[in-house]
Formats: C-alpha cells, structure tokens, sequence
C-alpha cells in the first residue's frame, strides 16, 4: 500500500469497486487523512455508514482489517495485550525440577505467551493495515487519553518485552455516534469527517448499487419511504441504510413493481426495532398513510422540475 503517490481519483475508485457511493465531501478528507497518515474520526447518526469507510479502505487497498469494537469499561488490557496466563501455569507446572528462577521468568514472558489485541496486532502487522476503532465514544476518558498515546507514536512499552514500535503506521478509523464529547486532544490528531443520512437521490443510487435487480420505480418508492420516516416522524432509532437495504431485498423477494400499503404492514419490522417507535407509526402514519406521503412527495418533486 504505497499511499505517498495517492490521488483524489484512486481514492474515488477505490469506493466506486467497493460499491460505496461517495462524492467529494467524504472522498476528499478521507484522501487527505490518508495521505497525511493521520486517523479520521467519523461522526454520525448510527446507519450512516460510517464502519463501512474503514471496510472500504481495506478492501481498496487489499489489506488486512483490525478491528477493536468499543464499549463501556474497555480497558487497556482488552484492546492492547494480555498475558496467556494458563499457559503460564502448565508451563510452570511442566518445568524441570533444577531450572533456574531467571530462565523460568525469560521463558514465561517471552512472546509465545503474549496474547495481542487488536490495537498491538496492527501496530506489529507486517504490513499496513486498517485499524478500526468503533464506536469510540462508548469508552470513558481514561481509555481515551491511553489510546491517543498509542496512535501519537504507534509504539508500546511491555516491562518485560520493552518497547515495541511500529513498522508501518495503520490507517486508523474511529467512528463516534456522539454519546459524549470527545477530548479536544483527540480531535486535534484526526481529520474530521461528518456524515449524515444520504438524501434520496443519493440513496436511490446505493439501493440500486446494492440491490441491483430491483426496478426503478420500487428503489424511488423505498428511498421516498424511508426519508419520510427518518424526517417527518420522531423515532427513537431512524431506519439505518442497512435497513433500507434488508426492506428493498425482501421487496424483490415479494415481487413487488411498487410499493404498497401492505408491503409497509408486511415489512415494517425490518425497518423499525423498537415497539414504541413501531406503535408511534401506526398511530400517527400507518401504512396506508406512508403510500399517501410518498405520492405526495412524488407530486411535489415533479412540480419543482416542471416550474424550475
């Protein structure tokens, strides 16, 4: 992965092979934080595909993906490194009677009984890898202050190994849904990548990329569907773009031309994953009334292009 040479265009290819629908305002500082080899901390809404950049980028760049999956009382231990503790013990309990105490302790910490985790596996990858760092705001302060130390250098100190530095520097990822505010520390190191749902020509355009048998009208329908969702009704989780995908995947699986009413009443489990927020949408919309609202916004678009 020679990234000294890289181009805005190969950056923009690489998403367009992966299938992920990009323009500028994410190709360019994914670009820029590639080859300025810093992190990228991604913000946005669960759903937007965040995740997937780091996905994209492994796959673009043929390499290997890291991932160390964030979440309340993650210490330094899980995501950096752990001793193989039992097998210390059977090692112990298989010595020899007469070996010596300091040849015991070289033996028992030495590199067959480290246990990487993902943040030390992709500091000492022979090769550049994708650190993915989800969900980074699920941590507490502590864990974060600890892991910009780590991605300031790329190097760790184990007391009995002594230091050991990385060969090449990973692309890191983190993502963050915005649970708590991030230290100013950290956002200094990253570029800053914000995302928001796609609008729905955009969306209309990753639901025929991904699902590439449905028809035209239907992935209108769908992409029309889920923006009224997500923006004229208050629910507590918004449909992802995974689940825009699952809803235009079992359409095809109906053989359904168009959406219809009871499409909506059929599918809306794979949209809504909360009681409350399915309740709330029979109550105030329902699925008779979805259809009524897409056609409304199928009529309000048509007079802007006919009177623009």
């Amino acid at each position: 992965m020679n990234l000294a040479k890289l181009t805005i265009d190969q950056v923009r290819s690489g998403f367009e092979k992966a299938g992920y629908i990009a323009e500028d305002d994410i190709i360019i500082p994914v670009y820029l934080a590639l080859r300025l080899e810093k992190p990228i901390l991604i913000t946005g809404a669960p759903g937007v595909g965040k995740t997937e950049i780091a996905k994209v980028l492994a796959y673009a760049f043929e390499t290997d993906l890291i991932r160390l999956q964030c979440y309340e009382g993650l210490d330094e231990n899980k995501a950096l490194y752990e001793w193989n503790y039992q097998r210390q013990l059977i090692k112990i309990q298989l010595i020899k009677e007469g070996t010596s105490d300091e040849l015991i302790e070289q033996n028992l910490f030495s590199r067959d009984y480290l246990l990487e985790r993902p943040l030390l596996k992709a500091i000492q990858a022979p090769k550049k890898v994708v650190l993915l760092i989800d969900e980074i705001d699920k941590t507490d302060e502590e864990f974060e202050a600890f892991l910009f130390e780590v991605l300031s250098d790329f190097q760790v100190s184990i007391p009995e190994l002594g230091t050991l530095a990385s060969r090449y520097i990973p692309v890191v990822v983190l993502t963050n849904n915005g649970e708590r505010e991030l230290s100013d520390g950290l956002k200094r190191r990253c570029v800053f990548l914000f995302i928001d749902f796609p609008s729905i020509e955009k969306e209309i355009k990753i639901i025929k990329v991904k699902v590439p048998e449905i028809g035209e009208r239907l992935a209108k329908e769908v992409a029309l569907a889920i923006h009224y969702l997500r923006h004229h009704v208050d629910l507590k989780k918004k449909p992802s773009i995974s689940e825009t995908l699952d809803l235009a995947r079992a359409l095809v699986l109906f053989g359904a031309q168009k959406l219809e009413a009871q499409h909506v009443k059929q599918t809306i489990n794979l949209l809504l994953k909360d009681k409350d927020d399915i309740d709330l949408f029979n109550q105030q919309v329902g699925p008779a009334g979805l259809i009524e609202c897409i056609q409304n916004q199928q009529d309000k678009r048509l007079e802007r292009r006919i009177f623009t």
